[in-house]
């Protein structure tokens, strides 16, 4: 049985405690948490701690925090016998800052509160300062998703760039149709039907084939006009995206 402890009160951390609690051959023994915002989110019977200094031994010590937060946190934890893991995209592991065995278990994945996400199928990328300690944490991360990678801090740093296009910057263009539906009075629940679809074409085939609209046909009339229906911010982001968009397909 492998034990753990999860540091940390946002919403990685209550996604990760309730993946543990819900694996096979691990166990949760305890969390951490400055503060008492989110404890309604976490299991009351799990036992907390808002002290560094009383955390208890375990096997993996979790750190879901924000990026600032990974050091000192880390710093803080004087056990030497667990292996001490982030949870964070773009921290290499030497930013933990403490004596225990360190490693990263990275979620690639969007977590909110109140959605529930079906842990066994989030990627999770690993890695680790020593061989031997891979073993540990790549058996740990099986207990929680069938889907585990082992991957550098190098290779973490471009794969979180990469997720941020993915999934921040498109959610942001998901915000901004918001706004124009709003602006006009029109359900932008119309809209969740092409946007699903929109994802699940790019289950079967590639982005760059999945294109299409007026910037990838280069219809100037219709992107000049499209152009003139929004306000300066927009329009600049707009004209940027219709642009790469046209500068890729103009050979075809």
């Amino acid at each position: 049985m492998i034990t753990a402890i999860v540091l940390g009160s946002g919403n990685v951390a209550i996604h990760f405690a309730k993946a543990i609690q819900s694996g096979e051959g691990v166990v949760l023994i305890q969390r951490y948490a400055r503060s008492s915002t989110n404890d309604a989110s976490f299991d009351s019977q799990i036992p907390k701690t808002d002290r560094l200094e009383d955390l208890k031994e375990a096997d993996i010590y979790l750190i879901a925090v924000s990026d600032d937060a990974i050091a000192p946190v880390s710093a803080g934890i004087k056990t030497v016998g667990g292996l001490v893991v982030h949870t964070s995209g773009s921290i290499p592991v030497h930013a933990l800052r403490c004596a225990a065995p360190r490693g990263v278990l990275y979620p690639v994945q969007t977590f909110s509160k109140q959605k529930t996400v079906n842990f066994s199928e989030v990627p999770l990328c690993l890695e680790t300062e020593r061989s031997g300690d891979m073993e540990l944490l790549k058996k740990f991360a099986l207990s929680l998703s069938s889907n585990v990678y082992e991957l550098s801090s190098e290779k973490r740093e471009k794969l979180h760039l990469a997720a941020v296009f993915a999934n921040n910057f498109s959610n942001y263009m998901f915000k901004i149709a918001d706004d124009i539906c709003s602006n006009y009075h029109i359900p932008f629940e119309i809209l969740k039907p092409l946007i699903q679809e929109t994802s699940h074409k790019i289950l079967g085939m590639s982005p760059y084939e999945a294109q299409t609209g007026p910037a990838r046909r280069n219809d100037r009339k219709v992107i000049q006009k499209q152009r003139d229906l929004l306000e300066a911010g927009n329009k600049e982001i707009y004209t940027l995206l219709s642009e790469a968009i046209s500068n890729t397909y103009k050979k075809l």
